[in-house]
């Protein structure tokens, strides 16, 4: 497994833990912002095409996924678990934008 693999599926864990369980620690958000950051620092994203994408994704679906409120029961955690989910891909983003500006400042060598 690469640790690309291993950071999403560690973010998932913790996503779902904040959503079942969000009153254990407060902290949740910032745990999958810290997960994002160092996935999107460990693992930069190659093409232009896929960090529009996930910066697309990252502003997209928590607006998409507020529609789930309407399912009774379960519509309200399947929207925090995506909200959640969408925290650490956030993380991502903003470390590529972070490593995108570094090299743009740099230059070309």
């Amino acid at each position: 497994m690469s640790s690309n693999q291993i950071l999403v599926i560690l973010s998932v864990v913790i996503a779902l833990a904040a959503t079942v369980l969000p009153d254990v620690m407060p902290y949740w958000a910032l745990t999958l912002v810290a997960i994002g950051l160092i996935n999107g620092f460990m693992n930069p994203l190659g093409d232009m095409m896929a960090r529009m994408a996930y910066t697309v994704a990252a502003v997209a679906i928590p607006t998409i996924a507020n529609s789930l409120d309407a399912i009774p029961m379960v519509g309200a955690p399947l929207n925090l678990m995506i909200d959640n989910i969408m925290v650490s891909v956030a993380g991502m983003v903003i470390a590529n934008f972070v490593l995108l500006m570094i090299a743009q400042v740099k230059g070309a060598d």
